[in-house]
């Protein structure tokens, strides 16, 4: 089974701890990975890439210092080795211009605000594994039982 990696991105401690841990379901098939700033996540890609890891989804809070996650995820988004890897923008301080400009540079797949509602995480993040693994071809049969039934029909259909 390939190693594909979730990696949440929140400079906030505390926001990070209970992002991880609605994610925990994931735990047993999937590497969740934490990082407390954009930079840190960027040395977390580099090793990633350099282990022929797959990034999957990444889950990033928008308002961090030195550099905000519209500005990571952009990046990401730019860079043909995470071609496909899913992004999630986690926010409660966005502005109307902020988000617009995240889904058209940093090609963002969905976006939550704080606070979000733990099944609602869940599910989404469920949702963009699916099409991660799906669109990378990657054995499916493999995760099945973590990944979102009705969108893993509405892909190999």
């Amino acid at each position: 089974m390939d190693k594909i990696n979730i990696i949440c991105v929140d400079d906030e401690r505390e926001v990070l701890e209970s992002v991880s841990r609605d994610l925990a379901y994931f735990a047993d098939m999937f590497n969740i990975e934490e990082c407390e700033s954009a930079f840190e996540c960027e040395e977390l890609l580099e090793e990633l890439d350099a282990q022929q890891e797959y990034v999957g989804v990444i889950i990033s809070d928008h308002v961090m210092p030195e550099k905000s996650g519209v500005e990571l995820l952009t990046e990401v988004a730019l860079d043909n080795r995470f071609l496909g890897t899913k992004k999630l923008l986690l926010t409660g301080l966005a502005t109307q211009a902020d988000t617009i400009r995240a889904i058209n540079n940093a090609k963002l797949d969905n976006f939550l605000e704080k606070v979000w509602d733990p099944q609602e995480l869940l599910q989404t993040v469920k949702e963009l594994l699916t099409e991660y693994i799906v669109e990378k071809g990657l054995e499916y049969e493999d995760y099945i039982e973590k990944l979102d039934p009705p969108t893993l029909y509405r892909l190999i259909k």
